[in-house]
């Protein structure tokens, strides 16, 4: 089989190239130029580039770079930058997953004659009832389903996950074992286009946007004091928002950067009974259905707990907003981020939450 490997220059990556070049498959490695701004983290410093590079020639494998610069800004860093001029909290490796990785990239390799697709995320393609379903990756602690939660039946057929049925430390041994250069390499955590160095997010977003002083207040409407930049507080955050007259923290409970308040409260108001989920994905047509019937949960993160769903509502006739009903009151979700459904193991779908 020929198949196409995005290596970002990690280990996992790395790894999963050399597992299919081990089964015998015709192996060619490629790294997406993604970001041509300063860059100290993540996945699109010239240093990853080059390991993957490194690891490519370690692997006797072809290397190929294709530039998505273009695209990237353009589905990415736009709108992370759009999502936070109005409040929303994003999460840009989901939308660099759906539009370059497993789109973008999908595409190219099938126009090129390849038979599939792999990558290093921690999640596996498994057969149920004969279809294609993406399920959680064998090491929970790195489960990375949730991150390419919308992979259709479609696109599953055609991704490869050769470290999904992994253990992070057995990923590092193999790596160790092959004299990688990657093998002890740390995990990306941030968002790779925001340099820490460079001051951070403060300053990506200062540099796009006007940050804009906000203020604080109480259920209300109360003035509890104020924050310097409205545009860079997020649903749930603690930090800098002061303690309250009873002496007990204050979070942010929601964000309006259009009046420029921002409203808190005690960590018991960031309690909620659920959801609305915008841009919905399903596996598959029936999908929905299912999910209806199934004692599904859903993760607001990568590794929280799972939060038991007790009811799903689908407000549009393509299943596009749903409404999610927790079984009990849970911490609130910030607009802008993802909530994704399981069946056990198995991924049913997704959404982003609306305000």
């Amino acid at each position: 089989m020929q198949v196409l490997v995005a290596m970002s220059g990690g280990v996992d990556s790395s790894v999963a190239a050399a597992i299919l070049r081990d089964e015998g498959h015709e192996v060619v490695g490629v790294t997406l130029r993604l970001w041509g701004g300063e860059s100290d983290s993540g996945c699109c410093s010239v240093s990853d580039v080059d390991d993957a590079r490194r690891v490519a020639q370690q692997l006797d494998i072809e290397h190929l770079v294709f530039n998505y610069a273009d695209q990237f800004e353009r589905d990415v860093v736009g709108p992370y930058v759009d999502a936070h001029r109005i409040g929303v909290t994003p999460n840009p490796c989901i939308e660099c997953n759906r539009h370059l990785k497993f789109d973008a990239l999908l595409r190219r390799a099938e126009a090129l004659g390849f038979d599939a697709v792999a990558t290093g995320h921690h999640a596996r393609v498994v057969e149920v009832d004969g279809a294609a379903r993406l399920a959680r990756g064998a090491d929970r602690a790195k489960d990375q389903s949730y991150v390419i939660h919308m992979l259709d039946e479609r696109s599953l057929r055609r991704v490869l996950l050769p470290v999904g049925t992994m253990h992070k430390d057995e990923v590092r041994r193999r790596a160790g074992a092959l004299g990688l250069r990657t093998a002890d390499k740390p995990d990306s955590q941030d968002v790779c286009f925001i340099s820490h160095t460079g001051g951070g997010r403060r300053t990506f977003l200062g540099s796009r946007i006007e940050l804009r002083p906000g203020r604080l207040v109480d259920g209300s409407g109360d003035d509890l004091g104020s924050v310097d930049a409205v545009e860079l507080v997020t649903v749930g955050q603690r930090k800098g928002l002061g303690i309250g007259i009873d002496g007990r923290p204050r979070y942010a409970l929601d964000v309006d950067t259009e009046s420029g308040i921002v409203r808190v409260g005690t960590v018991d108001e960031l309690d909620d009974d659920g959801v609305t989920l915008g841009s919905v994905t399903w596996v598959d047509a029936d999908a929905r259905g299912r999910a209806m019937r199934a004692g599904v949960t859903a993760q607001t993160s990568a590794h929280g707990e799972p939060i038991e769903v007790r009811e799903i509502t689908t407000s549009s006739t393509d299943g596009a907003t749903v409404r999610l009903v927790w079984d009990a009151p849970r911490r609130r979700v910030a607009a802008g981020q993802s909530v994704v459904l399981y069946d056990g193991e198995i991924v049913l779908g997704g959404g982003i939450v609306t305000r």
